[in-house]
């Protein structure tokens, strides 16, 4: 949706193909099982989202949507301790994925230049080698017909058929790679305390990627409607089960603290639990092609996926689209090697986001062949001392979370004062234990 609204300006006509037939409002759907599952909109993401759509973050808000404050409303646990929670330098949107989805499919489809045809698949491109000039599609009747167009973008998520796709018109493969961590999700809605219904934290128990066995964490988010979407993840020996009676014993005796089961305890569940093995880290390297055809573009999950603890992929798919968007507004519709210059353009938030993910992932037994390079390590040694003085020093709480949000690009974590502030290391003491204030616990019945 969003590339459809990048691409609104510049053409005369935008044609939207969706497998799935979409719901009218905030309901499930067959091509987005991830959405069971919590999700969050970095201020990165949230930037670019207004880039295209200005507004929206009131017409989530407006919609049950909260924009939350990071880090004055987290309640975290890293592998180097607890941080705290510094003054407001960041934020997220909080909402369940349904919700986000259909308060921007409703603003975009709204523009009278974008068309829906929905229930209707993709099956190939048509062109050549050198230039795309359609898609064949079927419909839902079952009908297939080629739809032609002066650009194509592939935003089909983590299912894309774009590989074999540019196979079909001669080209070679692009270069991939995967790092899996072998995280199991498993995610439940709650509905929260009634006090606790409004301005309660995010809670985020990490995982120690470099500690003795399994890492297990797990997160809470608040989102609309008075509820909680809860989600727990291990590695692999460690992953948390799909029985309903599972959840909570998990949340509170295999991870780092109880906290997260303590408060669970005392909220009511309002779903069964829903897991999902789709956690690997995953990038297409088109950018590195040595051709690639006029007229088609890929974009979103569909040229990288990252493992979901991150929270990056809609925020990297959200700058993607604003990418797409300047590089047609500089260079101009139909100029030859727009698509090529487009393809680069994106790549530079996945690079970002990618870099941020395999810091960590990397070390989970298993998750590449050969294992961490010592470049791997190195980077993963400075970020863990970052990350140790961050519990402690606010201003690097703030550069890390500059990076982690998507907004700055990690040069800043380099600069001369934070190379000497994580040499100092925290400039206050590790605290004993979460930072909840007392009306938090209390509201939770934690007292």
């Amino acid at each position: 949706m969003l590339a459809a609204r990048a691409l609104a300006e510049s053409a005369d006509r935008v044609v939207v193909v969706e497998r799935d037939t979409l719901p009218a409002g905030p309901a499930p759907r067959k091509g987005l099982p991830q959405a069971r599952h919590a999700h969050m909109l970095w201020s990165g993401g949230v930037r670019a989202v207004e880039e295209l759509l200005p507004g929206i973050t009131d017409a989530l808000t407006a919609a049950g949507g909260r924009r939350h404050p990071f880090t004055t409303g987290v309640v975290a646990l890293s592998a180097q301790g607890w941080f705290r929670r510094w003054p407001e330098s960041h934020h997220v949107i909080l909402a369940g994925r349904d919700l986000l989805d259909a308060t921007i499919r409703a603003t975009v489809l709204a523009d009278e230049r974008i068309d829906l045809l929905d229930g209707t698949e993709a099956l190939g491109l048509t062109g050549t080698d050198a230039a795309v000039t359609g898609v064949r599609i079927r419909t839902r009747d079952g009908a297939e017909r080629t739809l032609a167009a002066g650009l194509v973008v592939d935003a089909t998520g983590r299912g894309s058929r774009a590989p074999r796709w540019l196979a079909d018109l001669g080209l070679p493969a692009p270069q991939v790679r995967e790092v899996d961590p072998g995280l199991v999700y498993a995610s439940r809605l709650f509905l929260a305390p009634e006090a606790a219904r409004d301005g309660f934290p995010v809670v985020n128990l990490q995982l120690d990627p470099h500690g003795d066995g399994p890492g297990r964490s797990g997160f809470l988010l608040p989102i609309e409607d008075g509820r909680w979407i809860v989600t727990l993840q291990g590695t692999r020996g460690g992953e948390p089960g799909a029985a309903n009676e599972d959840f909570i014993p998990f949340a509170r005796d295999r991870l780092r603290h109880p906290l997260l089961g303590e408060l669970l305890e005392r909220a009511e569940p309002l779903s069964d639990v829903s897991v999902t093995r789709s956690t690997l880290n995953r990038r297409h390297f088109y950018e590195r092609m040595p051709a690639w055809p006029e007229n088609f573009a890929v974009l979103g999950d569909a040229l990288a996926v990252f493992n979901p603890v991150y929270g990056h992929g809609l925020s990297v798919a959200a700058q993607s689209a604003v990418r797409l968007r300047a590089v047609i507004r500089r260079h101009g519709w139909g100029t030859p090697g727009l698509a090529r210059r487009v393809q680069r353009a994106v790549a530079r938030p996945v690079r970002a986001a990618w870099d941020l993910a395999l810091g960590q992932d990397v070390f989970h037994p298993g998750a590449t062949a050969s294992g961490p390079t010592v470049r791997d390590r190195l980077v993963s040694a400075y970020v863990g001392r970052l990350m140790y003085t961050a519990t402690g020093n606010g201003r690097i709480a703030r550069r890390v979370t500059d990076v982690t949000s998507l907004e700055r690009g990690a040069h800043v974590l380099l600069t001369p004062s934070v190379l000497v502030a994580a040499a100092v290391g925290p400039l206050q003491p590790p605290l004993a234990g979460p930072p909840l204030t007392a009306e938090e616990r209390k509201a939770a019945g934690l007292v």
